[in-house]
């Protein structure tokens, strides 16, 4: 953690990790914004931040993918090695010796 001085009072540049650590601690405090600073050298616009930012993480988590079932098929006529049918209804072929980083991009963006 690196600190600088800033008009006679120092800066402390917290982690994600941390900074989520402080807002869970200040919510189980019971404490007023004000005095859980004081105790803890915050300042209150950071403290808003970043409880701001926790209660989105707490209240949105981030979803672990969907495992969907697979079938397989007869091979297709057009050639393809590989079709995805995605849950969307679209469809997704790609040939052998394709690029693996780029499908999963265009994943991601169908979804």
């Amino acid at each position: 953690m690196s600190e600088k001085e800033t008009e006679g009072r120092k800066q402390r540049h917290r982690s994600r990790a941390e900074g989520d650590r402080l807002a869970a601690e200040y919510e189980a405090s019971g404490l007023s914004r004000k005095l859980f600073c004081e105790q803890n050298g915050l300042g209150l616009n950071t403290l808003a931040s970043y409880v701001t930012r926790y209660r989105k993480r707490v209240t949105q988590p981030e979803q672990a993918p969907e495992w969907i079932g697979v079938e397989v098929a007869t091979p297709s006529t057009t050639g393809s090695e590989l079709t995805l049918l995605l849950t969307s209804g679209r469809r997704i072929e790609v040939k052998r010796g394709f690029d693996v980083g780029l499908l999963r991009q265009l994943v991601a963006v169908l979804e």
